[in-house]
């Protein structure tokens, strides 16, 4: 029979057995909750907004707002481009006026090479402009309000008309023999300007002092500027329900003469200004919409700005759940996450909008400017609100791939995107190495090989199959060897690319779509952390994603945040 203290000392150990193994089974127990608990955490993160909704009855806020960013962004798009066509049309129609009440035998066909050869075309040009300097007949500038249909009136600074401008800029000593090939240059340049008053005919005078007296050296001249403003009223406003605009043209005409070859260019280029007209009476209903224009604008912004917040909320928490994913991984399996894996929390479609929501804030914002007259350039807030129009548009795209027969064309270019740009970096090898030969071999007797942008331009036409006969017929034939190069040259890159470089590229595309198709009916390949969401196997609606005791305003602001231990 045992002794009573053996007894005891059996069962003292027989309980801190049973007390070690319980407490083990405990911590067991409780690290596979707390892994259990980070899958749903991982699985909710990647849920769409439905699933989202039933597991938590968290508002689709970024969907919603989406939506409504569709809706009045691409209104605020229609009306600025009606706003803007306008003018641009009223822009385009002065800067045409101007060029055929200006430019002396100016047409259309000769847009790109008016120019004068002689020096009697040069002066009677000059005075064709500004007026006949002989006979004192102004006729053009002087008499514009007699000439021109339009409504155009000279620039008045509130005491005078400031009048034109003309300034000749030469070289301070030139001395050029061509026919004993010696030349003698100081490449100073000076500038002698002359001003001309409408009112003020009497200071034709000036015209035949020393000072200017047009008699230009040729051998010295580098250039002839004649600078003016026109005003003008875009009453064409009217038919829209605005009220017009004033509108200030500085006028530039600039007769070119830097390369010395016989040939002097003529250009006429506007700078525009519009402003708020001064005094308006205008008879009927017509009222200017100005403000409630900024206060819809006003509501984009703002819109933006939300859509914005949670956006790149939702790319910090994927980027939080990325580091807590890491470290789980490391700790639990000893093993570092693959790249693939961590890319899987940067969102691509969230910066998507964040970079959308940003240009139409900065849009939005020059939109106002330029409405209040504050601003007259179009060109950058079209590039930012067009821009933003195309990503938001593009942005939805990510909520449709939810759904396994829209985002078929989502998958595709995922998946195509690396070969693409692999491709499309040997591909390029090869292209600029055509247009380097062409542009240094062809472009002395090709006007589409002159300049490097022409030549990229015309064998990108070429290989779309756009192009080709003229391209082939334009060619000079003054050098029969450069000729013969070109035609081999030419087939050469037309076989090449449109046969062989085209066809792989959509052989590329076609078998990374039947792979997407197939897997679709397969199944798709999965990841380390695919399937370590995948063991849980909790639905949505199941109510195991709720957190206790988090309120529709914590889900929004993400206050209140479930905190995993690992």
């Amino acid at each position: 029979m045992e002794k009573p203290e053996m007894i005891f000392k059996n069962y003292n150990s027989t309980c801190e057995s049973n007390s070690y193994a319980y407490n083990s089974k405990k911590y067991e127990l409780e690290d596979q909750d707390a892994e259990d608990n980070f899958r749903r955490k991982l699985k909710f993160y990647f849920m769409n907004p439905c699933d989202k909704f039933k597991a938590r009855g968290r508002k689709p806020w970024k969907l919603g707002l989406q939506i409504l960013k569709i809706i009045i962004i691409t209104a605020q798009l229609v009306s600025f481009g009606l706003s803007n066509q306008m003018v641009v049309a009223f822009k385009e129609d002065n800067l045409n006026a101007f060029k055929h009440l200006f430019l002396r035998g100016y047409t259309y066909k000769l847009e790109d090479n008016f120019a004068v050869y002689t020096k009697k075309d040069f002066f009677e040009s000059i005075s064709y402009a500004v007026g006949d300097l002989i006979d004192v007949l102004f006729l053009q500038y002087l008499h514009l309000p007699n000439v021109s249909v339009g409504n155009h009136a000279y620039e008045w600074n509130g005491e005078e008309y400031p009048g034109l401008i003309i300034c000749q800029e030469l070289y301070m000593n030139s001395s050029i023999y061509p026919g004993n090939e010696t030349f003698d240059i100081d490449t100073k340049i000076e500038t002698d300007c002359l001003n001309i008053k409408p009112d003020v005919p009497t200071e034709n005078e000036m015209l035949r002092n020393d000072k200017f007296n047009y008699s230009v050296d040729f051998q010295r001249l580098l250039s002839v500027n004649i600078y003016f403003t026109l005003k003008a009223v875009n009453l064409q406003a009217i038919r829209n329900n605005e009220l017009p605009d004033c509108y200030d043209f500085n006028i530039t005409i600039r007769f070119i003469n830097n390369a010395y070859s016989g040939r002097i260019q003529v250009m006429l280029d506007q700078d525009v200004g519009i402003n708020e007209c001064k005094e308006l009476k205008v008879s009927g209903s017509i009222q200017r919409n100005t403000p409630y224009l900024v206060l819809f604008d006003t509501f984009i912004i703002l819109a933006c700005l939300g859509s914005l917040i949670l956006c790149v909320r939702s790319v910090i928490n994927g980027l939080q759940l990325q580091y807590e994913y890491i470290t789980f991984y490391l700790t639990r399996y000893n093993k570092t996450v693959p790249f693939s894996d961590r890319m899987e929390f940067v969102n691509g479609w969230y910066i998507l909008i964040i970079i959308s929501d940003i240009l139409t804030i900065i849009g939005s914002i020059l939109k106002i400017e330029i409405q209040t007259k504050n601003l007259t350039n179009y060109d950058v807030c079209s590039i930012l609100l067009g821009t933003s129009t195309m990503l938001v548009w593009i942005g939805v795209i990510r909520y449709l791939g939810f759904f396994q027969k829209y985002n078929l064309l989502i998958l595709t270019l995922r998946a195509a995107f690396p070969n693409v740009i692999r491709f499309c970096c040997c591909a390029a090898m090869i292209y600029f190495g055509y247009c380097f030969c062409g542009w240094i071999v062809l472009g002395p007797y090709h006007v589409k090989f002159r300049t490097l942008n022409t030549v990229t331009e015309c064998l990108f036409s070429l290989v779309n199959g756009d192009d080709m006969f003229p391209t082939f017929k334009e060619m000079q034939q003054k050098s029969h060897l450069v000729w013969l190069f070109s035609r081999v040259y030419l087939y050469s890159f037309i076989s090449l690319f449109i046969y062989m470089v085209l066809s792989l590229f959509i052989a590329l595309i076609t078998d990374t779509y039947e792979t997407i198709k197939q897997y679709q009916r397969e199944g798709f390949p999965q990841t380390e952390l695919h399937l370590f969401m995948a063991e849980c196997k909790d639905l949505p609606s199941s109510g195991r994603y709720r957190i206790e005791g988090e309120s529709p305003v914590a889900a929004f602001c993400c206050c209140n945040r479930y905190v995993y231990v690992i």
